[in-house]
């Protein structure tokens, strides 16, 4: 390993760290710079896979030309071949004048495609053929064009697996993955952990004009000990929060826990019972079936439910029914001159129906679960995509697909 070769870098791109995974990546990346090999860079959500393309770029002989970042997640699936490798005039409703892709623009330099996992197995086709002879198709267009770019890709998804799913080319696979580069999550780094805090809390004191909190024991070994979900982006904005809420700049590890969630995704009630068998979700769409599936299996509980109570009703109705024809058992009684006087209604009794509304048996299916699912969650946001598509826990363009697919206006 390099070390001064890696403190540069590290000093150029503000990386936090000595813990060896981290140090080994970073040199990773400076070694293969000076190469045009493609690079696939793994790891967790949040653990700052974006600077990895960064320096593979800014140390290689491409670095005069251009860097193009694309998160392939955030594309609607209908438009990221047109976004990725142009389109010709006419080619689609919309395609009114012809436009240059990612591809053309980054000829001479490189792209980097984050969330490479998220491209459609159409797209993965396309990408595979710029990969092993740089050509590839304009939208609408039958003319080969050639591109010269460096690939750099980036994943959370556990590849091999979604190979055996058939949601990811196998060949893309070893194509992309000739020199594999992976980022370690924050609770595997030790004391970075204490050092990356108390470099955000620095920064933040800078930016609001307060004065910097500092940590005791107690509270760096409660950092130390969490496990940090979220990594780098979690850890930034509970130090965000601490910086800018906490009177008291000396903060104890009893203050400390008050910022760090105890309660983890898994264990929310849409989501109770993975954590037994461990089961993983590769793709927000089976997150969002495993909702909606629950969501059905507790509607189905709620009819039986509702069943039950107008059964009860019924039996209630029939038994103050005895007691409708009153007035005329009166009569008849009246002559018997009983010994004791029973007040007996002097109203015919009509069965109520606000004790249990009525309840239409009615059949879901899944799509119509799933799209009355996306109807509230955009009702809830004011239609704001983006923040209806987080509470989903699906990606924007899954949620555009699926606002396409069902006409939702």
């Amino acid at each position: 390993m390099n070390v001064v070769e890696v403190q540069r870098v590290k000093q150029q791109f503000g990386i936090i760290g000595n813990d060896s995974a981290l140090l080994q990546a970073i040199d990773t990346a400076i070694q293969v710079a000076h190469t045009d090999l493609t690079v696939l860079v793994t790891g967790e959500s949040g653990v700052g896979k974006e600077f990895f393309p960064k320096i593979i770029h800014t140390n290689s002989v491409r670095k005069h030309g251009k860097y193009i970042a694309v998160n392939c997640g955030a594309i609607p699936e209908g438009t990221i071949d047109s976004e990725l490798f142009g389109h010709v005039k006419g080619a689609f409703t919309g395609a009114v004048n012809e436009r240059k892709g990612y591809f053309s623009e980054a000829n001479g330099g490189t792209i980097f495609l984050d969330e490479v996992a998220e491209l459609p197995l159409s797209t993965q086709a396309r990408l595979l053929r710029v990969l092993e002879n740089g050509e590839f198709l304009r939208v609408g267009s039958s003319d080969v064009e050639k591109t010269d770019v460096r690939i750099v890709c980036a994943t959370n998804v556990d590849l091999p697996e979604a190979i055996s799913k058939g949601r990811f080319r196998e060949d893309l696979y070893y194509r992309l993955n000739t020199v594999p580069i992976n980022v370690p999550p924050l609770r595997k780094r030790g004391e970075d952990v204490v050092l990356l805090f108390l470099k955000f809390c620095m920064d933040f004191a800078a930016k609001y004009n307060v004065p910097k909190v500092q940590l005791d024991a107690a509270a760096k070994s409660a950092i130390l000990s969490y496990d940090w979900p979220g990594n780098i982006r979690q850890l930034k904005n509970v130090a965000e929060q601490v910086s800018i809420l906490e009177l008291n700049r000396d903060v104890t590890g009893d203050v400390m826990k008050h910022y760090l969630p105890q309660q983890r995704l898994n264990n929310l009630p849409m989501f109770a019972g993975q954590g037994a068998d461990k089961k993983t979700f590769e793709s927000e769409r089976e997150i969002l079936y495993n909702v909606l599936f629950d969501m059905r299996r507790d509607i189905t509980e709620l009819k039986k439910q509702i069943e039950s109570l107008r059964d009860a009703r019924e039996d209630v109705d029939s038994r103050l029914s005895f007691y409708s024809n009153a007035q005329e058992v009166e009569v008849v009684q009246h002559k018997v001159q009983p010994a004791y006087n029973i007040a007996l209604p002097q109203e015919k009794y009509e069965p109520t129906t606000s004790l249990v509304e009525e309840y239409v048996e009615e059949t879901l299916s899944l799509e119509d679960v799933e799209k009355k699912a996306i109807l509230l969650a955009l009702e809830r946001n004011r239609g704001k995509r983006r923040n209806a598509a987080k509470e989903l826990n699906i990606s924007e363009r899954t949620l555009y697909r699926k606002i396409k697919e069902y006409g939702i206006e």
